[in-house]
């Protein structure tokens, strides 16, 4: 007969909380720490308040790099939570050959992130197939700037993260689907309605905390965004730096022996804080509409 003892439960669990201190707690309260200092990577640096958060309110490449993640969160956002969706309600379908269409959604997501950048910075560039392309077709007399234009290039690695992110939110979709009452669909079928007005009264509605699942997903990896964008612009976050993302010019200001690690950190708890607003609103929004 073995006998049940209290500190079972806390031995289970003891590797994830040490893991989770180790490599969470401890470096976010040294990174708020250090966001109130003028530390370097060789000096610890001594405590100056609130100057490096005041800097911020003059710091151009901030405001932009802001501005960047915005548009990027506020156009992957829809895109990547309804697309998918879409792509899972026709991939479950039991039909010939649907394993194939499955595979092609699926495969751009096992693919690495910086070779898929690299293969579309390839794409776009100037010479690329699709300047190419267009010029040989007659459908362009010069070259459109994707990788040079501010704008261009920032949609150019929204529309990379797009594709890349498809086939992954429709797995998650489709294990959601699968606890759709079938029963709905067939009464909503015999009350006359259509396909469409079954998805939008049926399917969204059975999904619902999965598709606040895929928000928040999609909001945080927007608001962090960095391969798609350094690999698209060779680093150099664009013209100017005009197209750098928030974690980019994070990059930016604590790389090098002379690092400005306080203001990096500073930056680093700016974005924790742009990360968890928008995720705050859309469980207000659900908790309202449930």
């Amino acid at each position: 007969m073995t006998h049940k003892r209290w500190f079972t439960p806390w031995l289970l669990v003891a590797p994830a909380v040490v893991w989770l201190v180790t490599f969470s707690a401890v470096p976010a309260v040294n990174t708020l720490i250090l966001s109130f200092t003028n530390a370097k990577p060789l000096g610890g640096g001594q405590f100056i308040g609130l100057d490096n958060y005041t800097r911020m309110l003059s710091d151009d490449q901030l405001i932009d790099a802001l501005t960047n993640s915005i548009v990027y969160m506020v156009v992957c956002l829809p895109l990547l939570t309804f697309l998918p969706l879409l792509l899972a309600v026709l991939v479950e379908k039991k039909l010939r050959g649907i394993t194939f269409f499955r595979v092609a959604f699926y495969t751009p997501v096992i693919a690495s992130a910086v070779v898929v950048a690299v293969i579309w910075g390839w794409l776009l560039n100037d010479r690329g197939l699709i300047n190419g392309l267009a010029e040989q077709l007659g459908f362009l007399k010069e070259p459109l700037p994707f990788l040079t234009d501010r704008w261009l290039l920032l949609f150019s690695a929204i529309s990379l993260t797009i594709w890349k992110g498809l086939g992954y939110y429709m797995v998650i979709y489709m294990s959601a689907l699968g606890n759709v009452n079938r029963e709905l669909h067939e009464a909503a079928a015999v009350d006359g309605a259509g396909p469409v007005r079954r998805f939008f009264s049926v399917t969204v509605p059975g999904v619902r905390n999965t598709m606040l699942l895929v928000s928040v997903l999609i909001t945080v990896s927007a608001l962090r965004v960095f391969s798609e964008l350094y690999i698209l612009s060779n680093g150099t976050g664009g013209v100017g730096g005009a197209d750098m993302s928030l974690v980019m010019l994070i990059q930016l200001y604590g790389q090098g022996l002379t690092g400005q690690l306080g203001y990096a950190s500073a930056l680093s708890v700016l974005l924790f804080v742009v990360t968890v607003g928008p995720m705050l609103v859309l469980t207000r929004l659900n908790r309202k509409g449930a």
